[in-house]
């Protein structure tokens, strides 16, 4: 750091004044480097926090990170200033890489029992099995249609997206109180609709 306040990268740079994140990404969509080192300074430890919860793998965890930087860099131009904080749009961008992750990683261990299984399986079993979770697909979205909007908006993000009830507050710009109340309602009328036993 050099003058109070204010962000100097190498000795030979211009220092960038210190600025909101909604600045930086803003000067980062114009292509401007020294923005983007100060941005990165900025929001690095939220994303990498927010990856390592997801993930829980410190070195995965890291490599989503910088990922996420770098797309932060490359899509600066696509920030909506009037959707939310630039902080938001970030950890939006990082929550999304991360559970990507997890789904690659969980799709290469099916992939693999599967392979391990499959002399031991007959074709028919596994035409059964397809059908059967077509069928419970189909049930669930026909039930998720019968929710309110906030209802099966905050379930999907909760529950399909894997996001945190502040989280999936803060995407939708209402309370964590009614994001748990609509989820404990929608799921209450799941449940009835599916048949489930309590």
């Amino acid at each position: 750091m050099g003058e109070r306040g204010r962000l100097r990268l190498h000795p030979d740079e211009e220092p960038v004044p210190a600025a909101s994140a909604e600045e930086l990404l803003g000067r980062v969509a114009a292509g401007d480097e020294p923005a983007f080192a100060a941005l990165y300074d900025l929001v690095a430890g939220p994303v990498l926090g927010l990856v390592t919860r997801v993930l829980r793998d410190h070195a995965q965890a890291e490599e989503v990170a910088q990922e996420v930087l770098v797309e932060v860099w490359r899509k600066a131009t696509r920030y909506v200033p009037e959707r939310g904080s630039a902080l938001s749009w970030v950890l939006t961008i990082a929550h999304r890489r991360a559970v990507d992750r997890v789904r690659s990683h969980q799709a290469v261990l099916d992939r693999e029992e599967r392979v391990g299984r499959m002399d031991v399986r007959r074709p028919f079993d596994e035409v059964t099995e397809s059908t059967l979770a077509t069928l419970d697909q189909q049930r669930v979205r026909q039930c998720l249609a019968q929710l309110t909007d906030l209802q099966r908006e905050s379930i999907v993000l909760a529950y399909y997206n894997g996001y945190t009830y502040p989280e999936v507050a803060e995407v939708l710009k209402v309370a964590p109180g009614t994001v748990k109340t609509r989820i404990r309602d929608g799921l209450i009328r799941l449940r009835d609709c599916l048949g489930v036993d309590r």
